[in-house]
């Protein structure tokens, strides 16, 4: 059977628990002042916060970012301070910022301790699983370089894809069963169980995760990859690259014993849009569809 690959980048609007924590957080940054606005030089850390400033225009302004910061292509030309994780103050500061745009998680502590306390603006973004993030973290954004119409025009079109996706679910006859991979390990190849960010993509996509019986990104023995039967595999081009590439992964133990081994039904996603919970979480939300329904017209997609 001929191979079928996917490439793309990039609900049910569940209230994600994490939201409330975004609602108050949100109040934390009323104090910002028209300053944030007029800065000119931003350090951009941790991908999503990245996207979301290029997304809103103000790509111009970034003078560095973080190497999770992949997209838009424009972020490659820019000199990098490392992973948002474990940060040096000294690679951020010599960028001469003045003002530091951090996802939250960004660290190791005493780091962060010493951006806040070098007299450059520090502001930490909220992050977590599910579209209601990516949209908070459009309205904080744009608060913060006041952007405030761009913000809402960014908002409305991210609102639109993923009320397509609320409704288009509707229409799943039968939900696939979708094993994500993450990578692969000595005791096996490492999948999304519960509690990840894949899982709630999944499901809001309209299908089972295959793994769901993982809690958080954990091997699973080749006999339990076969035993879930997944009929899509679900994969990031990077993965696909450290593996050696799709002959290779399929030659990993029980990849290619499965319904979607046999069948070869790999989808190769861009892990940022994917699980970045950015502002193209709607786009990768209707081009998964597209791949997992075919039940679903791509007329009814994406017109």
């Amino acid at each position: 059977m001929k191979q079928m690959y996917f490439l793309f980048m990039g609900t049910r609007p569940i209230i994600h628990w994490y939201f409330f924590g975004l609602i108050l957080a949100g109040l934390n940054f009323g104090y910002l002042s028209a300053q944030s606005a007029s800065k000119q030089r931003i350090v951009s850390l941790g991908g999503s916060v990245t996207e979301t400033i290029f997304a809103l225009g103000s790509g111009p302004k970034v003078v560095a970012v973080d190497i999770s910061s992949l997209y838009p292509t424009a972020v490659h030309s820019l000199p990098q301070v490392g992973y948002f994780r474990t940060l040096s103050a000294e690679g951020v500061l010599s960028l001469n910022p003045d003002l530091i745009l951090a996802s939250e998680g960004s660290g190791p502590p005493t780091t962060i301790e010493q951006l806040r306390n070098s007299g450059v603006e520090f502001i930490s973004i909220p992050d977590g699983f599910g579209p209601d993030v990516a949209l908070q973290k459009i309205r904080m954004i744009s608060s913060i370089l006041n952007l405030t119409e761009e913000g809402k025009k960014l908002e409305n079109q991210v609102k639109e894809q993923l009320e397509r996706v609320e409704r288009l679910r509707k229409l799943v006859q039968t939900p696939p069963r979708v094993a994500f991979i993450w990578g692969n390990g000595n005791t096996g190849v490492r999948l999304a169980g519960s509690a990840t960010g894949a899982d709630l993509m999944l499901e809001l996509a309209g299908a089972i995760n295959a793994a769901a019986s993982l809690t958080g990104y954990q091997p699973m023995s080749a006999e339990a990859v076969i035993v879930a039967e997944p009929e899509f595999y679900i994969i990031p081009e990077s993965t696909v690259t450290g593996i050696g590439g799709i002959d290779e992964l399929m030659k990993l133990p029980g990849i290619g014993d499965t319904p979607a081994g046999l069948n070869s039904r790999i989808i190769v996603v861009d892990l940022l849009a994917f699980i970045g919970f950015g502002p193209r979480v709607g786009e990768a939300l209707l081009n998964l569809m597209s791949h997992l329904h075919p039940e679903i017209t791509n007329d009814e997609i994406f017109n």
